[in-house]
């Protein structure tokens, strides 16, 4: 669809909420084989995290999400209807989070991965 929007590069967001800290990345992706190497750059870099949530999407009917962990729905869903509510295209976005010892309940968590793919979306540069 030519009214899809595009990043042109990586940006980063933060968000906290009791205790618990989200890091997260948005960045343009070109193909699947490509979303999966990075996410696995990721699992690896920040392999001392609770969670390394993500979502992707490659067009209308290509898309992906994984809450590693979370309960079910909590962190990959949210992701993406952030990335959709911007109408984003061939992006991953992936949020890291170190739990920080206060469980923040489903509805918690789904606001804290929105928030944090937010962040990263409000300071990219899309185009």
């Amino acid at each position: 669809m030519s009214d899809k929007k595009h990043i042109t590069e990586l940006s980063k967001g933060i968000f906290k909420d009791r205790g618990s800290k989200f890091l997260s990345f948005a960045e343009p992706i070109t193909d699947e084989e490509q979303a999966k190497e990075r996410i696995k750059w990721y699992k690896k870099k920040y392999h001392d995290a609770r969670h390394v949530c993500y979502a992707y999407r490659l067009g209308d009917n290509l898309w992906r999400t994984k809450d590693d962990g979370e309960p079910h729905g909590t962190a990959g869903m949210p992701i993406l209807r952030s990335v959709d509510a911007q109408n984003l295209d061939n992006i991953l976005v992936v949020v890291v989070r170190y739990f920080g010892g206060t469980l923040l309940g489903t509805g918690g968590l789904m606001v804290a991965y929105r928030e944090a793919t937010k962040d990263a979306l409000k300071n990219a540069n899309i185009e």
